[in-house]
């Protein structure tokens, strides 16, 4: 069956081939308009409520001005350093600010607006791709037995042949993940130091949510010709390049 977040899918064909590719600058548009969004929500919200608490206590509308100002220039410069690191090809902040932590709220947060005009996969496309960047971007090196590549049971023939010819001759383990509650359950069994996984935007997101913040993870989206959850096809050229960068040499 279906998985949940396909559940309103329609059965006609996806729009590219269910190819969602989308540049970066989608998701740093996309996550411009969230920031703007929530800051006029809180501001609405201040003009609201400020009267009855400045009953309260007279100084305190001014208070909470001054604070949701500092609060919106700090996520507008979080944004803008963001911007420069992925196209200064430089990583500006750790990375419990860039890679993990942060990062992961804005892509959850942009991913649900986005639902709204009908963009969704595009820009968690967008998005997966500059969290990729920014954590490939790091060096990361583990040994073969501790990287552990996850795989959905929906890739065809083709794309599967090719993900175990990848993981044996680079001697890493491959597991397929017929749930996430599954993935996170062989992940916390194996301990791995480093995760390549693949799954469609949709699961992506939610999987990089559960565990990104955790253990390094590299994620690999895939394309859907044939509509979600059946034939896959993915980039096997990139899976290399990740497994080969990961696994140090011996």
């Amino acid at each position: 069956g279906l998985g949940q977040r396909w559940e309103e899918w329609n059965a006609r064909p996806l729009p590219n081939r269910g190819d969602f590719s989308a540049a970066p600058s989608l998701f740093f548009g996309f996550a411009a308009l969230t920031i703007a969004a929530g800051m006029g929500i809180v501001a609405l919200l201040l003009y609201l409520i400020g009267p009855r608490l400045g009953s309260l206590w007279r100084p305190m509308p001014q208070v909470q001005w001054i604070a949701l100002g500092v609060l919106a220039g700090l996520a507008w410069l979080y944004w803008a350093v963001l911007v420069l690191s992925y196209y200064s090809g430089r990583n500006l902040l750790p990375e419990r600010l860039m890679g993990r932590g942060l990062y992961l709220k804005l892509m959850n947060f942009t991913s649900l607006l986005a639902r709204v005009v009908g963009k969704r996969d595009w820009v968690e496309h967008g998005a997966i791709d500059i969290y990729n960047t920014l954590a490939d971007r790091r060096g990361r090196r583990v040994g073969k037995g501790e990287l552990l590549v996850l795989i959905p049971r929906c890739l065809s023939k083709q794309a599967l042949d090719g993900v175990l010819e990848i993981a044996g001759r680079y001697e890493v383990p491959v597991f397929v993940a017929t749930r996430g509650q599954l993935a996170r359950r062989v992940i916390r069994e194996r301990r791995p130091r480093a995760v390549v996984a693949v799954a469609c935007e949709r699961d992506m997101m939610t999987g990089l949510r559960d565990v990104a913040g955790k253990l390094p993870v590299l994620g690999l989206t895939m394309q859907l010709p044939n509509g979600p959850c059946r034939d896959a096809s993915i980039d096997l050229a990139q899976m290399e390049k990740w497994v080969q960068g990961l696994v140090s040499k011996s």
